[in-house]
């Protein structure tokens, strides 16, 4: 398969792209810098540039393009950077790929999305049917993924990655935490109640090769595992793994000092299930945390 991928030089992208390639399919990279050999093509996704070439013939396009949500304090500034470098690219992708003759167009478009779609669910469980929730998160994963409708309206696949926290001692969500908790001071953020959507970094490789493959799946697609915990459990389970206490906690009122309204994304509850990756016999690798927080810091 020949796979047009943009985003593919972050935390999840340079390890989909290594793992692709193990499975003996061709993966062509989206730089916006000159490109430094033939695996690579130029593009301008916030002046919408891409030469349709690029687009025509490939199998399949896989976006994951997008400014880190925790990688800033969240200022106005970086607010619209969050928004644009994903709603430009993807935009520019679809658009891309709606103006090929339909027998140039790729059969499939797998495009990064968040759990940020739902908001704050509180106690209750949410499927991909649930509607949109509230707060910025929410807002970008609107536009976001409505960005995606000229590919889907000119007869695409289009499958939208909802990913939560994939787990690597490397990056994202766990990352940050480890030294807190290898030093024994670390603890939940303010009451722990919040539900946290945690996934394997092996099954979240794996859950989005299997949407790729898979010609019957479409729309939204929670890429969370089976078994959410709240902030609290999560806590206890890091600290076991590291065999350090977990005596801490860090209130809200800290957290929004420290990282402004990232805050209140981190304290947002999230109990999302992978309800169209268990219909569809997605088979887990880490069905729990403990197997996934193992996995993580072995890696």
């Amino acid at each position: 398969m020949r796979i047009l991928a943009a985003g593919m030089s972050g935390f999840l992208g340079t390890r989909l792209a290594d793992d692709i390639r193990r499975q003996g399919h061709d993966v062509v990279r989206l730089v916006r810098r000159p490109p430094r050999g033939p695996g690579e093509i130029q593009w301008n996704p916030a002046a919408g540039q891409l030469d349709p070439g690029a687009v025509a013939g490939v199998d399949a396009v896989i976006n994951l393009a997008g400014a880190g949500v925790g990688d800033k304090r969240w200022t106005e500034a970086y607010k619209n950077l969050l928004r644009t470098s994903r709603v430009d690219t993807t935009s520019t992708l679809a658009t891309a790929i709606a103006g090929l003759p339909p027998g140039d167009r790729p059969a499939t478009l797998l495009n990064s999305s968040a759990i940020g779609w739902y908001g704050d669910t509180g106690e209750h469980p949410v499927e991909e049917d649930a509607p949109a929730g509230e707060g910025f998160l929410a807002d970008l994963c609107r536009v976001w993924e409505a960005a995606t409708r000229p590919a889907e309206d000119a007869g695409v696949r289009v499958v939208r990655l909802r990913s939560g926290y994939p787990l690597h001692r490397d990056g994202g969500f766990l990352k940050p935490q480890l030294l807190p908790f290898r030093l024994g001071v670390g603890g939940r953020f303010g009451s722990g109640r919040q539900w946290v959507p945690w996934i394997s970094m092996a099954d979240w490789l794996a859950a989005t090769v299997f949407l790729l493959d898979r010609a019957d799946l479409g729309g939204p697609v929670n890429v969370v595992g089976p078994a959410p915990v709240t902030n609290a459990e999560f806590t206890r389970e890091l600290a076991a793994a590291l065999h350090r206490p977990a005596l801490f906690a860090v209130p809200g009122i800290a957290l929004r000092i420290g990282v402004g309204g990232l805050a209140d994304e981190i304290l947002t509850s999230a109990r999302v299930l992978p309800g169209v990756l268990d219909r569809a016999g997605f088979t887990f690798r880490h069905p729990d945390l403990r197997s996934a927080l193992r996995a993580a810091l072995e890696e």
